[in-house]
């Protein structure tokens, strides 16, 4: 198992734009990728521009072929100017 985290802060009054795109590209993820597992899309009513994703997929081939998909690649492209920060984490599983 690969899990993988990102927080985003979101670019003033651009939530409502990202977030559709966000909730496609997690929902294409799990549909056509047969390495993810998992594709949560989370946010905090008390924080409104955060956003965070809780990712599982098999390995980290898994991870970077979804990496790699035309759909996160248009995705990343789309949403570029929408996002002022993004931290992505990686974590394996310990066994």
């Amino acid at each position: 198992m690969y899990a993988v985290t990102v927080t985003f802060t979101i670019a003033p009054d651009r939530m409502q734009d990202f977030l559709p795109l966000m909730l496609a590209n997690a929902e294409t993820s799990l549909a056509d990728e047969p390495g993810c597992r998992q594709f949560d899309v989370c946010t905090d009513p008390d924080l409104p521009d955060q956003l965070f994703l809780y990712e599982i997929y098999d390995d980290r081939a898994a991870f970077d072929a979804h990496l790699q998909s035309d759909h996160f690649r248009s995705f990343d492209a789309q949403v570029a100017d929408m996002i002022a920060d993004k931290a992505v984490r990686c974590w394996a599983e310990v066994r």
